[in-house]
């Protein structure tokens, strides 16, 4: 009896392992991707940064050099796909992936594709960035690359409220390093971690209205015109690229930019914003369809949320008894059908209910609804569907061949062009 007792236990032992394992290897399996019709939470994003060293805007997609621990230069470029809400930043201002010069540091927040099926990139194990790519070393080939935020420096630290403290400048031959460490704009550090970073007669410093060069700081005393002097922790905002670096040095990030006031900083936010504001209404706001209520002879009721992002200004045109334009498009925000221009087939409306919510919207979404009737529903507005709105005061513009679908005839190739855009010379 007793050693039946013993083997039971035993058996048990054995199976409650089984079970362990199985869960264990099931947790592992639990791999997050958005969903459609709910923006994803910015804290389960995988966070990395690069060099931006492609871009085809048309498409919202490109390719990033990710830092990692081994050897930078030899880190082969990694696609990514903004998520059609995905947001980008620049100067501290909303932007488009064709306002960001290649070259520029650009920090990442970023999901598994949604739909693998539908990527505009290629797709990778989930478990990607956790294999060592050689010299390149571990997590520069994130499986991670459908994008919720792509904000370039001065964009994060305003974001996080940070600023770049410098310590000391050393010039030698029109360029020179500078060491800085980056920290709370509220001076509440413990430890700062130093790092050195090139600068050269290129490097743009921006004072008030004033775009200063190297020379002039060394003309006016502020920095040396040869060997080393220290900066006291002056608080500045940096915009970072990479180049390539002589000696042997395989990780070290260049300054572009050096905004040296408030001031700076926010008339380069402001002309970037203005960019931006004069693109979407061209463009049209992107919005994706929360449901539809459908009437008789193409009539219908859409609820629509305005996607995040935007300048106040621009959500501000969304008003109750606003007649508005809504048409289909891409998760890559193209407008379909487009030959004719994107009012061609879109339906129209007027807007009779606006809807703000009450508490913070999550990232990538505005918090704003519209709702509008109309008297012809066109196919691609449904739920869970990507739209573009544009309200009748935003002009009425034909777009450039690559940022709209074909009529009726267009193929997956279409939304992802291959080689075979270029013409046969």
């Amino acid at each position: 009896m007793s050693r039946f007792i013993s083997a039971l236990c035993s058996l048990f032992f054995v199976l409650g392992l089984c079970v362990l394992g199985f869960c264990s290897a099931h947790a592992e399996e639990q791999v997050f991707r958005p969903e459609t019709g709910k923006f994803p939470p910015l804290e389960l994003a995988h966070s990395y940064r690069g060099e931006l060293v492609f871009v085809d805007h048309a498409n919202r997609r490109g390719s990033l050099r990710v830092q990692g621990a081994g050897t930078y230069f030899r880190n082969a470029p990694q696609p990514f796909a903004m998520l059609p809400y995905g947001i980008v930043r620049y100067h501290g201002a909303p932007a488009d992936l064709r306002d960001v010069p290649l070259g520029t540091v650009l920090h990442v927040r970023a999901f598994l594709p949604p739909d693998p099926n539908l990527s505009a990139v290629p797709v990778l194990p989930i478990n990607n960035r956790s294999k060592n790519a050689g010299y390149s070393g571990v997590g520069t080939e994130p499986a991670e690359n459908h994008v919720l935020l792509l904000e370039d420096e001065p964009s994060r630290c305003l974001r996080e409220g940070k600023v770049w403290r410098l310590k000391h400048a050393e010039i030698q031959n029109n360029s020179g390093l500078i060491v800085a460490a980056l920290a709370s704009k509220a001076g509440k550090d413990d430890k700062l971690v130093e790092e050195n970073l090139t600068f050269d007669a290129a490097t743009r410093i921006w004072r008030g209205r004033e775009c200063l060069g190297m020379e002039d700081l060394i003309a006016e005393g502020v920095w040396p015109s040869a060997g080393k002097k220290p900066l006291n922790d002056q608080a500045v905002l940096l915009g970072i690229t990479w180049k390539p670096t002589p000696g042997g040095i395989f990780t070290r990030f260049h300054i572009s930019d050096i905004w040296l006031d408030d001031a700076a900083m926010e008339r380069a936010a402001h002309n970037q914003t203005e960019t931006h504001k004069a693109f979407i209404r061209g463009r049209w706001m992107p919005a994706w369809i929360d449901a539809v209520d459908y009437g008789k002879f193409g009539r219908a009721k859409v609820t629509a949320t305005l996607f995040g992002g935007m300048d106040d200004s621009l959500y501000a045109d969304f008003k109750k008894d606003v007649a508005v334009l809504m048409n289909a498009s891409e998760n890559t925000l193209k407008h379909a059908g487009g030959n004719y221009g994107p009012a061609h087939m879109a339906s129209k409306g007027t807007i009779f209910e606006v809807v703000q919510a009450s508490a913070e919207p999550p990232l990538g979404s505005s918090g704003i609804q519209i709702r509008f009737e109309t008297d012809l529903i066109i196919e691609g507005i449904r739920p869970g569907r990507v739209v573009r709105v544009r309200p009748t005061s935003w002009p009425q513009v034909d777009l450039p061949r690559e940022e709209y679908l074909g009529d009726g005839n267009f193929t997956h190739e279409d939304r992802f062009p291959t080689p075979a855009i270029f013409p046969k010379y």
